[in-house]
C-alpha cells in the first residue's frame, strides 16, 4: 500500500510540475508578457468608428496592448496609431458598429462574440462554440462570424468543421448549417457542409459565402429572408464584395500542398472572370476593399498587405505588426 501511495504521490507532483513548466512557459511566450516594440509610433487618441478616413485593425505588436484594436490614418498608415482597450482576435467595423471575435477562457475552444457601438463599447455579447477564425459587420448591422470546432461526427482526421452565424436586427442563427442548398440546380443535402467567410450585399438580405462539401469548395449566394442558397461558382474561398457590388475578392486554391496553397484574386460577377492578383505569397485571410480599387488582407507574421484589385502593380506594405483591417 505504500508503495502505491508513493508512486502515486510522485505521479502527481510530476504532473504538478510539467504543469507548471508548461504555464510557465506559455507566459513567457504570450507576446502580452514581451517587452513593448518602441519602433511602433503610438499617440495619445481614442480609437473611435465615427472617425472617418481610418483603418482599423487588431494591433499585433508585443508588449501590454497586443490583440487591442488600433487604428492608423489611411493617408499615413505606417504613422502613428491609436489603440483601445479592446480586445478582439478578428474584428470588423462598418459605418459606427463594430463586431469583435475573442477567445473566452474555459477547458473547451469557445469565444464570445460583441456588437460594440463608434466607441467600442459592448452593445451586444454573447457566447458562440469554437475557436475565432471570421468576422463580418455590413454597414446596415448585418453580423456574421466562423469558428473552427471539433466534435462533429462526419469530421475525418485532417478536416476541420466550422460554425457559421448570423445576426439580424431581429434575430441570431448561431448556425445556418440547416440553410437548404443548391448545387448544379439541384437540392444538395450532406453531414459534412461547412458554411465559412460571409460578405454581405448593401441590401439587408443578400450575402456571399464559401461552401465546402464533398472536397470541394464553392462560392455560393445566399438569401437570408427566403432563406436558401446556391451555388455559383467553384473553388472560391473567403470572399469579399467590393464596394460596388461587382466583383469579389477571395482566395483560391492553386496547390494541394501546404506550402503556398493559395492566391488571391478577383471574381467579376457579370461575366465570372477571374483576374490573378499580383500577389504571388500565399494569403490565408478574408480580404477587405480599401476603396473600389485596392485590396488589403493580414500576411503571417502580423503584417497587413495591399494590392491593385485589376491585377495590375505590385504588393504594399500597409501596417507592421497588425492583422484583421477594416475602413471606416
Amino acid at each position: 500500500m505504500k508503495l502505491k501511495l508513493s508512486i502515486t504521490f510522485v505521479a502527481v507532483a510530476l504532473l504538478a510540475a510539467i504543469v507548471l513548466v508548461y504555464i510557465q512557459q506559455a507566459k513567457a511566450t504570450d507576446p502580452r508578457n514581451q517587452p513593448a516594440d518602441t519602433s511602433v509610433a503610438v499617440e495619445p487618441e481614442p480609437v473611435t468608428l465615427a472617425d472617418s478616413r481610418r483603418l482599423l485593425f487588431r494591433n499585433e505588436a508585443p508588449g501590454p496592448d497586443y490583440g487591442r484594436i488600433a487604428s492608423v490614418s489611411l493617408s499615413d498608415p505606417l504613422g502613428p496609431r491609436r489603440i483601445s482597450q479592446l480586445r478582439c482576435d478578428r474584428f470588423y467595423a462598418s459605418a459606427v458598429r463594430g463586431v469583435c471575435l475573442a477567445d473566452a477562457p474555459g477547458a473547451l475552444p469557445s469565444a464570445t462574440l460583441a456588437v460594440v457601438d463608434s466607441s467600442l463599447a459592448v452593445v451586444t455579447r454573447f457566447d458562440v462554440a469554437g475557436i475565432p477564425n471570421r468576422a463580418k459587420l455590413s454597414a446596415d448591422g448585418l453580423a456574421s462570424w466562423t469558428t473552427f470546432v471539433t466534435g462533429d461526427s462526419y469530421a475525418q482526421s485532417g478536416t476541420f468543421s466550422t460554425r457559421t452565424g448570423i445576426m439580424t436586427p431581429d434575430d441570431v442563427d448561431t448556425n445556418i448549417e440547416d440553410m437548404p442548398l443548391r448545387i448544379g440546380s439541384r437540392p444538395h443535402r450532406a453531414e459534412d457542409v461547412n458554411f465559412w467567410g460571409l460578405t454581405f450585399a448593401g441590401d439587408m438580405n443578400t450575402f456571399y459565402a464559401t461552401v465546402s462539401t464533398g472536397n470541394q469548395t464553392y462560392l455560393v449566394k445566399g438569401d437570408i429572408e427566403a432563406w436558401h442558397a446556391e451555388a455559383i461558382r467553384e473553388n472560391v474561398e473567403c470572399p469579399s464584395l467590393s464596394p460596388d457590388g461587382t466583383r469579389i475578392a477571395f482566395k483560391k486554391r492553386i496547390a494541394q500542398d501546404g506550402a503556398r496553397p493559395w492566391r488571391e484574386h478577383v471574381l467579376e460577377l457579370t461575366t465570372m472572370t477571374e483576374i490573378p492578383l499580383a500577389e504571388n505569397r500565399s494569403v490565408d485571410d478574408q480580404a477587405v476593399w480599401l476603396d473600389d480599387f485596392t485590396i488589403a488582407y493580414g500576411l503571417p507574421g502580423g503584417e497587413i498587405w495591399a494590392v491593385p484589385a485589376d491585377g495590375s502593380g505590385a504588393p504594399r506594405l500597409v501596417v507592421r505588426h497588425g492583422s484583421s483591417p477594416s475602413v471606416i
